[in-house]
């Protein structure tokens, strides 16, 4: 990868990672199904009138965007309002890369090989380190649902392998669509009417800005330079990258509201870091060495 794409690859890790920070600003007036609803309903308009829908069948749009909206996205707005801090967010989110991993075993037959059981253990033993902190950054109901997030991440990751779109952003676009209603709906039956009443008094300027983070920079532009790299290079030299949202997030964390960094947690963090890396790499380092 030529230097110029590392340095833009780098820079939307830093956005992927700062915006679990974005959505709890944004949740300080704004209820997180209608802060997700709102995300999805301006990543679908008015772009989806002017890009042609992807040639697949509706049946992957449509259940792409409610696992992506509701499910993922919609989740981890919840798991952040019920206490789990963005930077630990972005960490036990990782979980969902495992969660692939087991999924494509029972749904596509895939195999999972010595260095992928490796990297489930050693992230597994981070979330138990993740558990353990007591600084108020951690909540058990925000570890389960950021957990389940991570659960509907995997889903959506089999729903593109099922449907590969050839048009990644188009399929972004189109599927997006499907995510507001839902979302709205579960706003109404979890909040009442007085949801939508005091929406424009909930409106405020944290509100607007973490809506338009969400929107541009890191969902329409991130996953535009994402898979435009993925087209550019080999997957083995982009998808390492991923290693450096949760790093970002809890940076954002630390610097936009102060969250603390303890030994539990960077312990946590390491090993989790390192059960991605190794499910990354492992087959191709267990290859050589068995080569040499």
């Amino acid at each position: 990868m030529n230097t110029k794409d590392f340095i833009i690859a780098v820079g939307i890790m830093f956005i992927w990672g700062v915006n679990f920070s974005v959505i709890k600003l944004g949740l300080t007036s704004l209820d997180p199904f209608m802060l997700s609803g709102l995300r999805f309903l301006l990543c679908a308009l008015p772009l989806v009138f002017f890009i042609k829908k992807p040639d697949i069948p509706f049946k992957y749009i449509i259940s792409y965007g409610l696992f992506f909206g509701v499910g993922l996205w919609g989740v981890v707005s919840l798991g952040i309002y019920f206490g789990i801090s963005a930077g630990v967010a972005s960490l036990v989110l990782q979980m969902g890369a495992f969660f692939t991993v087991i999924m494509a075993y029972y749904t596509l037959d895939e195999e999972i090989d010595l260095s992928k059981k490796l990297g489930i253990l050693l992230a597994f033993l981070g979330i138990a380190m993740i558990i353990s902190v007591t600084d108020g950054s951690v909540t058990y109901i925000g570890i389960a649902l950021i957990l389940l997030a991570a659960v509907f991440m995997a889903v959506t990751n089999i729903i593109v392998k099922k449907a590969k779109p050839k048009k990644i952003f188009a399929f972004f676009v189109w599927s997006s669509l499907f995510s507001p209603i839902p979302l709205f709906v579960i706003a109404y039956f979890t909040q009442g009417e007085i949801v939508f009443i005091n929406f424009f008094d909930s409106l405020d300027q944290n509100a607007i800005f973490s809506i338009l983070f969400q929107v541009y920079p890191t969902s329409l532009l991130g996953y535009w330079v994402w898979n435009s790299l993925l087209n550019k290079y080999p997957a083995s030299s982009v998808a390492p990258l991923g290693l450096l949202v949760p790093i970002f997030g809890l940076m954002g964390s630390y610097l936009l509201f102060g969250e603390e960094i303890g030994v539990n947690k960077l312990l946590a963090c390491f090993l989790i870091i390192a059960g991605l890396a190794v499910n990354t790499f492992g087959s191709k380092i267990f290859n050589l060495k068995a080569k040499v």
